[in-house]
């Protein structure tokens, strides 16, 4: 006998069934959001690309603006994306749109922010470095002032844990602990965030009080939803216990770690030793957030998704804009922890093929069950 975990995806098969219902009682499954809308896409590197394709997929939308620093791939984009995309030539992305989505590796993202809010133009951040984040939550009363919003960290994770957090949390009574994690990169500068990450000191929420903890230490074997399934992850310079701290402000333990390889580890201190890949393979994220169940006692909810992180990474940030542009997110500065309405948020990512996964425990592998397993991975048994 053995066991197996036992991942559900309630998200998935209602997003599929809604649509065919109202097709049935002849309802449009997609709430407009205004006609002309003209959005601003800065990076078009593997997840920027994808905002866009997301949005142009969208009849509301009425043109995709693209930026990028390499004047090359910014025309390489716009002919791939078609007649609806163009380029920024007259830098005038930050005050000629109604929202921007940026999607350049970290650094400028503050700078950028503050251009767009400045002029009332609304903003989602894909960045997760800890620094932008700090920085653009600063810029809340800007935005405020300016009655625009400002998503922080709307990307795989940051951001999608967020969400899952807080629709886990919805379960419980009282939230005491959250913990997340994640496994792979999405492009390039995706990858070297990671690097930069892991060779970083982190910090922990403990009893009202932030901890510094190395990184690479604190090593914890993860079980993220299939075909991720088991990696060893460690702290790193992560910016989601800051995210979810601003959400959970009375939560006695958050933490959050990367999964890093044995070569990682060995060569975290050095520059990349390889050119990264164009694009990661299939990664995921999980999160779990422990507290006192409705009933009494203590439990957890445990939540996560697998994807590509490039394409979940766009997924989240398309939701993110086109929540704002519904006028469904508030004004300010804020992360994806403080949405309210979490199941209709998972419901339209599942809707962009990245389904949230509910841990319902383990099963029982039947003896021909392991054989079949054997047979698989080699003939083993």
């Amino acid at each position: 006998m053995g066991l197996a975990q036992r991942w559900q995806r309630p998200f998935d098969c209602v997003a599929r069934a809604v649509p065919l219902l109202n097709r049935a009682v002849g309802v449009s499954s997609r709430a407009p959001i205004n006609a002309e809308m003209r959005i601003g896409v800065i990076g078009a590197g593997a997840v920027g690309l994808r905002v866009a394709q997301h949005f142009l997929a969208s009849d509301d939308v009425e043109q995709v603006v693209v930026r990028d620093i390499r004047p090359s791939l910014e025309q390489s984009v716009v002919e791939q994306l078609g007649t609806k995309a163009t380029r920024d030539v007259r830098r005038s992305v930050l005050r000629d749109v109604d929202l921007v989505v940026l999607a350049t590796p970290p650094g400028p993202h503050v700078r950028l922010a503050t251009g767009a809010l400045e002029n009332g133009v609304s903003v989602v951040s894909v960045s997760d470095s800890v620094n932008d984040v700090k920085r653009l939550l600063a810029l809340d009363s800007l935005a405020l002032s300016n009655d625009a919003s400002l998503v922080v960290g709307a990307g795989f994770s940051p951001g999608l844990t967020g969400v899952l957090a807080r629709h886990g949390a919805g379960r419980l009574e009282r939230v005491d602990e959250i913990h997340t994690a994640k496994m792979g990169t999405g492009g390039p500068a995706c990858a070297r965030q990671h690097h930069r990450a892991l060779k970083s000191s982190g910090s922990d929420r403990r009893d009202g009080h932030w901890l510094r903890r190395q990184g690479g230490s604190g090593r914890e074997l993860v079980w993220f939803p299939a075909p991720v399934d088991a990696h060893d992850c460690y702290r790193g310079a992560l910016p989601d216990t800051m995210l979810l701290v601003q959400a959970f402000p009375n939560a006695k333990r958050v933490t959050a770690r990367v999964s890093a390889t044995r070569r990682d580890r060995l060569t975290m201190h050095l520059p990349m030793l390889r050119r990264p890949h164009p694009e990661g393979l299939v990664g995921a994220v999980r999160v779990e957030v422990r507290g006192t169940l409705p009933e009494g006692g203590l439990g957890s909810v445990i939540m996560g998704a697998a994807a590509a992180p490039a394409l979940g990474a766009a997924a989240v940030a398309a939701c993110s804009g086109t929540w704002v542009l519904k006028g469904r997110m508030r004004s300010g500065a804020f992360g994806l922890s403080t949405v309210e309405n979490t199941s209709q948020f998972l419901l339209d990512m599942a809707d962009k093929g990245v389904p949230a996964e509910i841990f319902e425990g383990l099963r029982t592998l039947a003896a021909d069950d392991l054989d079949e397993l054997g047979t698989l991975v080699g003939g083993v048994t």
